[in-house]
């Protein structure tokens, strides 16, 4: 398996794992459990971004 087939890879479960938990925060009645999973959420997202821009050869991490 070559690098970015791996970065490709981690992108698409980071992403599934950010889908998941957005899922699961529509789904909760606890506002402050809601907000937890949203912002993790977006965390992982920008890390995913992150990752995939270095998968396509991008050095530089966006910020």
């Amino acid at each position: 398996m070559s690098e970015s087939e791996e970065y490709r890879g981690r992108v698409r479960q980071m992403r599934a794992k950010a889908k998941d938990l957005n899922d699961e925060a529509e789904r909760t009645t606890d506002p402050k459990e809601r907000q937890r999973l949203k912002e993790k959420a977006r965390r992982i997202e920008a890390e995913s971004d992150q990752v995939s821009g270095m998968a396509s050869g991008d050095i530089y991490p966006m910020e």
